[in-house]
């Protein structure tokens, strides 16, 4: 039998760190509470929970919840994106494949197309599908019964969904950034599951540079883990943990390259803002919804960037951080 791919590995390794219960889930736990509560009562009235809006930045664990939520119901989960569903067949062959009781997950769900959003609406009310056969005098509408169904969205960007659909959901949450606590508690279960050991203080070094989010938490511990392997140390010491954040270039805040280049461009080519966020990728040579939804979220988390009504501005931290005083007190020579 032929070894599995690199890609199929890792795809497996993430699969095994996704938290399989509640129990497992560690962090979010007013969240947890309110949804189990939603969950229990829907069982004991023999129904399907109200639709689910998750929303926060990437990598928090809205789709692990989904997950949760369709184990915990005892159903199977189907998951799909916003830009995956191009036209009104895709999301009918979807709908139409699901079981009574089954979850949806449509990540990414501010992406999704304006007309599949209508043939949505219907769907999330009252469980059918209204599809529109041919064109012009000759098109005709056919109704389609569906299974009552949870539909459960995650989005990074809330303000970007239509009024009447975000109105359709019976319950959002908003998942926040977690405790240093919560993330050394999920580095020390990772590393049961990897089995690797590690030393509790490789491990608080780790979780302060993880962005306070479980997925980078998840792959700096792989990263440190590759390098203990090469070292042949059976155990992740202090030493291993520093050198090997430190040649991945994370520094003390868990900044990587592209934050501090951001920030960098904002204080050198704009002084230190208040700059446009177009003008702020241009420099910066980032897309700007990733500098919205990767990057900017964290940096106005650690207080080095502001948002404010004239554009984005660098605070003293950011100098600081940055070893760039010089550069703020002659721009305020202008």
């Amino acid at each position: 039998m032929s070894s599995p791919t690199p890609k199929n590995e890792q795809e497996v390794l993430d699969s095994a760190l996704r938290p399989s219960s509640w129990h497992d889930y560690v962090g979010q736990d007013k969240i947890k509470e309110n949804i189990r509560i939603i969950i229990t009562a829907a069982k004991q009235r023999s129904q399907s929970p109200d639709h689910l809006l998750f929303y926060g930045n990437s990598g928090l664990g809205k789709t692990t919840l989904a997950y949760l939520v369709a184990s915990e119901m005892g159903k199977k989960i189907r998951s799909t994106s916003g830009p995956a569903l191009e036209r009104a067949g895709d999301l009918a062959a979807i709908l139409t494949n699901l079981a009574e009781g089954d979850v949806l997950f449509l990540d990414e769900i501010h992406r999704i197309n304006k007309t599949i959003e209508e043939y949505l609406y219907p769907a999330m009310e009252d469980y059918k599908l209204n599809l529109v056969l041919g064109k012009g005098p000759m098109a005709r509408t056919m109704e389609l019964k569906l299974p009552k169904f949870t539909l459960i969205g995650a989005t990074t960007r809330p303000g970007l969904l239509s009024a009447p659909l975000r109105n359709r959901f019976g319950a959002t949450f908003q998942l926040n950034f977690y405790s240093h606590k919560d993330i050394e508690k999920i580095i020390e279960r990772s590393g049961r599951l990897l089995k690797i050991k590690i030393e509790p203080e490789a491990i608080e070094i780790i979780a302060k540079r993880s962005r306070f989010t479980p997925r980078v938490a998840n792959r700096l511990i792989k990263r440190v883990r590759d390098f203990a392997q090469v070292q042949n140390s059976p155990i992740i010491t202090r030493e291993i943990a520093e050198k090997s954040l430190d040649s991945l270039e994370v520094d003390l805040m868990g900044l990587e390259p592209s934050d501090r280049s951001i920030l960098r461009a904002l204080i050198e080519k704009f002084g230190g803002g208040p700059v446009g966020l177009q003008s702020l990728s241009a420099a910066a040579m980032e897309e700007e919804d990733t500098i919205l939804d990767i990057y900017e979220p964290y940096l106005m988390q650690c207080g080095l960037l502001e948002r404010t009504p004239k554009g984005r501005v660098a605070t003293n931290l950011a100098y600081e951080h940055l070893n760039l005083k010089h550069l703020k007190k002659q721009s305020n020579l202008f």
